[in-house]
């Protein structure tokens, strides 16, 4: 039996084929190691969103190449580009997620053990409901690795959930390339029944629903909202990237939704939610994105005040059509994404400053610096409690507490 050392880069559904691969593996007597020098083989589980960390991955294995006998690159830079490595000087065995047992065993398949316990991150519990998305945004390499959506049953994804909490999983984390559009390869719209599903299995634990574009969530927008409201397992937290304030852009990108269908989004969990998070995603600097589409995106976080935003400056990347236009200039995508976080910065502060005074029920998840509690509130925002063994918290413990005070992008709470 080998021992395997095993890196994860990228989104939280790159972490969750990580788990499934480390499930294999170790229910075929392989054994894991931390340290790559002492590892028959190293495992490179890779993403490429962005040229950046295309770089970042190239470099990484070419530091583990040096460090062992036998390297597999899997993951999105392997699926999407495999010349790339091979090109690169990389001598590597490239192979797709569901591949990578099988090399490690060398042919032998492994055989998973019928009742063995999922894998967890201390009490987080990653739950992939789907493989893969239905969009066909202009710019997006990662599609070339996961194709169009393939999601398991009900049944399936409600008995991972099931283990993960035997487990002793008190956060799971639901992802996929675009949750929203689970089921639709199956001919339904089926996201709101599996969370409604998972939400009444016993025990205490939260879920955390990732990321779903507005298109595979507007249709099911009210009914997804009332199993939110529903459910106080679900944290009232959704990742929903609207990429553009500007429906011309929007039509550049192939991105199948308006930016009014974004809004109802935001406006009928408004109807249905007092506290909950609204988190988002802007490509700043699309070739095609004049000054007036760049004001209609901070015009539009003015108006709909997410409290999470991840800002990507644009980035070519190789075959996709965008990849074709004229970009623009590095210093003008600098300065547009200068002034996104600016406004981004004020809108958290402000959301956090205002929970200063309110109490919650966190769920504490994992142990942060100096003898403090990374916590999450009913909204999913991050929450931290200092000193945390002067009162007997640990990870997986329900907290009641109240908001003493705050930073940009999380607050201080005491228990009460």
């Amino acid at each position: 039996m080998a021992s395997y050392h095993l890196e994860t880069y990228g989104c939280t559904s790159n972490q969750g084929e990580s788990k499934i691969i480390e499930q294999l593996l170790r229910d075929a007597g392989h054994h894991k190691v931390t340290n790559p020098e002492v590892a028959d083989v190293a495992i490179l589980n890779t993403c490429t969103v962005i040229e950046k960390t295309e770089q970042t991955m190239l470099t990484r294995a070419r530091e583990l190449e040096l460090l062992v006998s036998d390297l597999i690159i899997t993951g999105c830079l392997a699926l999407a580009q495999p010349n790339l490595i091979s090109e690169s000087g990389i001598n590597a065995r490239v192979c797709g997620w569901d591949e990578v047992p099988l090399a490690v065993g060398n042919g032998e398949c492994p055989t998973p053990t019928k009742d063995s316990l999922p894998i967890l991150d201390g009490v987080i519990g990653i739950l992939p409901i789907a493989r893969g998305c239905m969009s066909d945004c202009s710019y997006c390499i990662t599609k070339k690795a996961t194709g169009k959506i393939n999601s398991p049953s009900l049944e399936e994804n409600v008995s991972k959930a099931q283990k993960l909490i035997k487990a002793g999983a008190k956060e799971i984390r639901v992802t996929g390339q675009d949750t929203g559009v689970y089921g639709w390869d199956l001919g339904k719209r089926i996201l709101d029944q599996l969370l409604d599903e998972i939400c009444e299995l016993p025990g205490d634990f939260r879920i955390r629903l990732g990321m779903a574009n507005p298109k595979g969530i507007h249709g099911i927008c009210e009914s997804l909202a009332t199993v939110f409201s529903k459910h106080e397992k679900i944290y009232d937290f959704i990742h929903t990237p609207v990429q553009s304030g500007s429906n011309n852009v929007l039509g550049q990108m192939r991105r199948q939704h308006q930016v009014n269908e974004f809004k109802d989004i935001v406006s009928i969990f408004n109807q249905h939610l007092d506290h909950w998070t609204l988190a988002t995603d802007f490509i700043v600097g699309f070739p095609t994105e004049t000054a007036e589409d760049h004001y209609q995106s901070l015009n539009l976080i003015r108006e709909v005040r997410p409290e999470k935003i991840n800002i990507t400056r644009f980035s070519k990347r190789p075959g996709t059509d965008a990849a074709q236009l004229k970009g623009l200039g590095g210093t003008l995508k600098k300065q547009r994404s200068s002034e996104m976080t600016q406004l981004k910065l004020k809108i958290t502060s402000q959301a956090y400053r205002d929970m200063i005074g309110t109490t919650h029920y966190l769920l504490a998840v994992e142990p942060g610096l100096n003898g403090s509690m990374k916590c999450r509130d009913e909204a999913y925002r991050q929450v931290i409690i200092k000193n945390h063994e002067n009162y007997g918290i640990s990870p997986g413990d329900f907290v009641n507490s109240r908001i003493v005070s705050s930073e940009h992008v999380y607050a201080f709470a005491e228990p009460v």
